[in-house]
């Protein structure tokens, strides 16, 4: 399969590149950051290609797309990953197709979840989200409450907490933008110190993922720099 750069295999080969030399500038091995492609928005056949192209894992910001493409894509060993914000209601789907969620970040969407995985004998990875941007259309638990949240997510076995995730501020100036990512970061620190295993940060998107990588994520969501542009909001 080709890959120039106007092709899927091409634009994921840009992607990894730019991703290690973020890596190597922060003085990281690349290994260290995951690289998540972000298929909300594009089509089955889209994320069949990108399965051709050896991808297996894919974030998704809407139950409902998850929902056509697990069955568009039956035949795939396909894992999808939740990093939307999830209401109460999609808990039975999102038990039933995700193996992770990314966007945990309220208590009854925790009791949701651990009600519908523990019906269906199933567990999930999830990732606390938090709230570091000071933009009200972010989503997030507020700082402030994480320790006692994850307090309380011990006494929902099939949830297993592996980390913490972050939408940063949208904004020109970089030292916005990369305060989220410090934020995050120590809180990750402080929840470790507190015996809570939060080693996995996601954190860093198509536009500040070198950003994010500086500050220590994990883990970058990668959408319009490898499927390109989208035609419609998700």
């Amino acid at each position: 399969m080709s890959d120039a750069p106007g092709t899927l295999a091409g634009r994921f080969a840009i992607v990894q590149a730019s991703v290690a030399d973020a890596c190597l500038r922060a003085g990281r091995d690349p290994s260290e950051v995951a690289l998540l492609p972000v298929s909300k928005t594009f089509g089955a056949d889209t994320v069949r290609e990108a399965i051709g192209l050896g991808w297996r894992r894919f974030g998704e910001n809407k139950v409902q797309e998850i929902q056509a493409k697990a069955a568009a894509l039956a035949d795939e060993d396909v894992s999808w990953v939740v990093i939307g914000h999830l209401q109460t209601n999609k808990a039975k789907a999102v038990a039933a197709l995700a193996s992770e969620v990314q966007s945990l970040d309220r208590l009854d969407l925790a009791v949701a979840l651990d009600k519908a995985l523990q019906a269906q004998g199933r567990s999930l990875d999830v990732l606390v989200q938090v709230k570091t941007s000071p933009e009200e259309t972010k989503h997030g638990l507020a700082p402030d409450d994480l320790l006692s949240f994850l307090d309380q997510l011990k006494a929902f076995p099939s949830l297993r907490l592996r980390g913490l995730m972050t939408l940063a501020e949208a904004s020109e100036d970089e030292s916005r933008v990369r305060a989220c990512f410090q934020r995050l970061y120590r809180l990750r620190d402080t929840a470790r110190q507190a015996g809570h295993s939060a080693d996995r940060l996601s954190m860093g998107m198509s536009g500040d993922f070198a950003l994010a990588i500086a500050e220590g994520s994990t883990e970058v969501r990668i959408g319009s720099a490898i499927f390109g542009a989208r035609s419609y909001k998700a």
